[in-house]
């Protein structure tokens, strides 16, 4: 694993882009309740939603830090066992109460809106690429294409804003962006010394070091419950029709 250190530029985004992510769902889950009516529960639930992500983030940087994630010769490896709660984890925040009040209590684009954190993401994990860090694969350089979610998450957010964005645009959007997202995630895997589908010389193992364990820890779990999330969304709306 090639040195870094936290406070380097193109390591930052990996600190700021989960950060930010944790206090936009605790913003979702308050105005959401208030949007509802149920303005007097919005900063309790907004609480609990910030205080978990806290609770979560912390508990998988100390995971990384303390060399845990890197016992790959341990049946089932810790990382696979991560890789299951983040799964877990997605499904249910997204068919909670708390998905529900995001589902229903938010407009459409800006669940969508919010998956524009991958632009810069995938720009970042370029950057690791470039230094040595992360194997090629894992970049739009190699087999990852998630880029193209997060640069058109922001049109599609800004046409179903301005009321222009069919219902199966938003759908369709939605189902790739899930399958690119999937796609990334099976390169991962595929990519741990566990499996070095890739090659010796192409593993996935710095994110099992902090910051990089936020990319799956907290990125990927907030793409993959915001696509669910969205699915909520549709067929909330579609009910109402």
């Amino acid at each position: 694993m090639p040195r870094y250190t936290l406070s380097e530029l193109d390591v930052l985004p990996f600190i700021v882009i989960p950060a930010c992510l944790a206090a936009v769902f605790a913003w979702g889950i308050a105005a959401a309740s208030r949007r509802l009516g149920d303005a007097c529960t919005a900063t309790r639930r907004a609480s609990i939603a910030l205080a978990a992500a806290i609770v979560w983030m912390s508990a998988t940087w100390i995971a990384a830090s303390s060399g845990i994630l890197r016992r790959w010769e341990t049946t089932p490896p810790p990382f696979a066992l991560l890789v299951l709660a983040i799964v877990t984890l997605g499904c249910l925040i997204a068919f909670s109460r708390y998905g529900g009040l995001l589902a229903t209590g938010l407009p459409l684009w800006t669940l969508v809106a919010v998956q524009g954190f991958r632009l810069p993401l995938e720009l970042s994990m370029h950057l690791m690429y470039e230094r040595g860090i992360m194997p090629v694969q894992m970049s739009y350089s190699g087999r990852n294409f998630d880029i193209l979610t997060g640069a058109s998450a922001l049109i599609v957010a800004a046409l179903a804003l301005a009321g222009r964005a069919p219902r199966w645009l938003v759908a369709t959007w939605n189902v790739v962006g899930l399958a690119l997202l999937v796609n990334v995630m099976a390169i991962a895997i595929l990519s741990t010394p566990r499996v070095h589908y890739f090659g010796a010389d192409r593993l996935n193992e710095w994110v099992t070091y902090p910051p990089f364990v936020w990319l799956p820890a907290v990125m990927v779990l907030a793409a993959f419950a915001g696509h669910l999330v969205i699915f909520r969304a549709l067929g909330a709306e579609r009910a109402r029709r």
